[in-house]
């Protein structure tokens, strides 16, 4: 018997013609067809043309279903069938259901493969104008709480471009919430309806984004994109001093104690040592 393989097929984020004969081909060939919602799925199927074999079950697998979808997956994957795993919209395992489908089909023994596809997080980087070279996706942001709190702060500090989803109603809090946490001169850009007719992305300042958001409730799910926080000033003299006299008082020598402050403070050892062969030589110290 062959063994089965998992695989994770994207799907149009929006314009149906993102679906690639890949894709096509990896649903056609299914066995099983694990998806977010059934109906989404069969219209998806009715507008591409695809015909789902006789006997093809679609099985949804969805953020609640997931983990109780595993057992019945990785049986028929022991029986050697391909099961492909597409979500509503965009690549599975995206801030979609998926990942747990993969971990447990590796863990398992059976191979996994990617129909490589649309995905909103990359659609929205790569048009918002901001530094693509790293970044960091950051999906939805807690709701609420100590965990909000803590994940803002995070982001406020991440030097990376910085991607995150929201949902149309928490636009505006979760823009002003930014603003508060990164300062409002940050730079953002707002991607609603990614590749549909009514596609828009907004560029500006967080501060510019949150006058924006107050003016409407675009629908459908949201990608902002979050310019990374700039680099931190420099350590001034008095602040080096300040850090070389501790490790001096501690009874370091001025090498050494210079070696310590540059790697601390990520300045240069010459500037450090400079600074504590002039305190060592100051009758105040």
């Amino acid at each position: 018997m062959a063994d089965g393989v998992l695989v994770l097929v994207g799907t149009p984020i929006g314009n149906l013609g993102d679906l690639s004969p890949r894709a096509v081909e990896a649903l056609t060939t299914a066995d099983v067809i694990c998806c977010e919602d059934t109906r989404r799925t069969g219209r998806l199927f009715q507008l591409a043309g695809i015909e789902r074999r006789a006997g093809v079950p679609l099985v949804v697998v969805n953020d609640h279903t997931e983990a109780d979808a595993v057992p019945r997956v990785l049986d028929r994957l022991a029986q050697g069938a391909r099961v492909a795993v597409v979500t509503d919209a965009g690549m599975p395992g995206i801030a979609d259901p998926g990942e747990r489908l993969v971990s447990a089909a590796l863990a398992a023994g059976h191979p996994v493969e990617v129909v490589p596809g649309p995905a909103a997080v990359i659609t929205a980087l790569v048009a918002s104008g901001l530094p693509t070279g790293r970044f960091v996706f950051e999906g939805f942001l807690p709701r609420k709480g100590s965990a909000r709190a803590e994940r803002l702060a995070e982001v406020a500090g991440e030097p990376r471009t910085v991607v995150l989803y929201e949902a149309p109603h928490r636009l505006s809090r979760t823009l002003a919430d930014l603003a508060a946490a990164c300062g409002p001169e940050r730079p953002v850009a707002v991607a609603r309806e990614l590749t549909k007719l009514h596609e828009e992305l907004w560029r500006g300042s967080l501060a510019d984004a949150v006058a924006w958001a107050a003016e409407r409730e675009p629908p459908g799910e949201l990608v902002l994109v979050l310019g990374g926080a700039p680099p931190a000033p420099p350590p001034g003299d008095d602040d080096v001093e300040a850090a070389l006299r501790e490790a001096l008082a501690d009874g370091d020598s001025a090498r050494d104690a210079a070696a310590a402050v540059a790697r601390a403070l990520g300045i240069s050892r010459r500037r450090a040592y400079a600074l504590a062969v002039a305190l060592r030589s100051d009758p105040r110290h």
